[in-house]
């Protein structure tokens, strides 16, 4: 049995690091032990953003951030109140990081690099003295009327304070560990996939971006504007991947068998739509906003011959052509996720966290950080900041109570 660390942290990505360089920036004297069970560090951290790492992301307020989470808003707007944005770009500056806004807000290193983020972490562990032990599993996790009984892949640990930051899981089964707690747990479902279309001739455009398009799902009232890709499974994009974050849980509920309709020009209402009043042939006569290779497409889908001139169109064809641009329907059948930057919604139900310091109600000393709790965000780099904050207001709570022992 081994009892030399007064803070153990599982989980070795965002959150976990985050909490413990913060503890021991704090309280220096504190022996950290961070516990992960594969053989990577900070695997989020490295392929976030196609490999530059979306930080986090510029906001107006704490209330506009916490407007980026389904799950989580009304917690998270506290938690904000005592870091956020700001405070974490002074964080990394002090460190030599500095932060650059792009134009739609999502925030990256300046280097554009994601090894920035990661190595400036891996620095500070190393630098403060955090132990840090991979391919340990944590297998059990017990109260013992004060500190907590770890037992792991390799040893059994006593520690006064855990910080339970293992992030997103895909089953309720992998939080077993924990089940000595008696923890209220929210079932998991994948956040921020793609809509699958098996079969679909559309997906001959893949690799197809329009700028700005409307996803609505009828079944669930909701709907989302932005960036649509069409790929070789199916539909991704902005446009989709936030709509499935909004929707995780009920899309979840439905076994991904869905029907969704999208509007490829959502800011022209359908009356203004002049399809027929021009001498040309239909296929030089586009709405702007339509890419060349989606409108042969929807010309194909309407049955409307490429080279007929725009003033031949019969009203069925106009008709059929519209209805295609402003409500063209399609039947997902499964998702895509990524398993490096896989996001799930469930976890940890936030009913049983103190959100002033991430501590846990029934049980002094153990915390939460990061995305095994009931948190997730949209796409942005907001699923970061919350785990930067609650790692944050956890690891200062923690040093408070480690400098009040001293």
């Amino acid at each position: 049995m081994n009892s030399d660390f007064d803070v153990i942290v599982i989980g070795g990505g965002a959150a976990g690091f985050f909490a413990a360089i913060n503890i021991k920036s704090q309280a220096p004297d504190a022996k950290v032990l961070i516990l992960e069970k594969t053989g990577k560090l900070l695997t989020k951290v490295l392929v976030s953003g196609g490999g530059r790492c979306n930080v986090t992301h510029n906001a107006a307020s704490q209330s506009a951030l916490s407007k980026a989470y389904p799950r989580g808003k009304s917690f998270l707007k506290k938690a904000f109140n005592q870091f956020w944005v700001p405070d974490l770009m002074e964080w990394f500056e002090k460190r030599g990081v500095t932060l650059k806004i792009e134009d739609d807000g999502r925030m990256f290193p300046n280097t554009n690099q994601s090894e920035t983020i990661a190595n400036c972490f891996l620095k500070e562990a190393q630098g403060k003295q955090v132990q840090i032990n991979t391919r340990e599993t944590v297998e059990r996790i017990a109260p013992m009327n004060g500190p907590f009984l770890i037992t792991t892949s390799k040893t059994e640990y006593v520690a006064d304070q855990v910080v339970m930051a293992s992030g997103g899981h895909s089953k309720l089964g992998h939080l077993d560990y924990v089940s000595p707690l008696n923890l209220s747990l929210q079932k998991p479902y994948p956040s921020l996939f793609t809509f699958n279309l098996p079969g679909h001739s559309i997906r001959e455009l893949k690799g197809l971006s329009v700028l700005d398009a409307k996803v609505f799902i009828p079944v669930i009232k909701e709907s989302w504007q932005g960036p649509l890709l069409i790929t070789h499974w199916g539909m991704s994009g902005p446009a989709v991947l936030v709509l499935s974050s909004i929707c995780a849980k009920q899309l979840g509920e439905l076994n991904y068998s869905f029907e969704y309709s999208v509007d490829w020009l959502p800011d022209v209402p359908r009356e203004e739509l002049v399809l027929n009043k021009s001498k040309k042939q239909i296929q030089n006569h586009k709405p702007d906003a339509i890419p060349q290779r989606l409108w042969m497409y929807l010309l194909d889908e309407a049955r409307v011959a490429h080279t007929k001139k725009a003033d031949e169109l019969s009203k069925s064809e106009k008709n059929k052509l519209v209805e295609l641009i402003k409500n063209h329907l399609f039947q997902a059948e499964g998702k895509t996720t990524f398993k490096e930057e896989f996001v799930t919604c469930g976890g940890i139900d936030l009913d049983e966290i103190d959100v002033k310091t991430m501590q846990s109600k029934q049980h002094p000393g153990f915390y939460f950080a990061g995305e095994v709790m009931d948190i997730d965000a949209i796409t942005g780099g907001f699923n970061f900041q919350a785990a930067w904050t609650t790692a944050y207001i956890a690891a200062k709570n923690i040093a408070l109570r480690l400098n009040e022992k001293a």
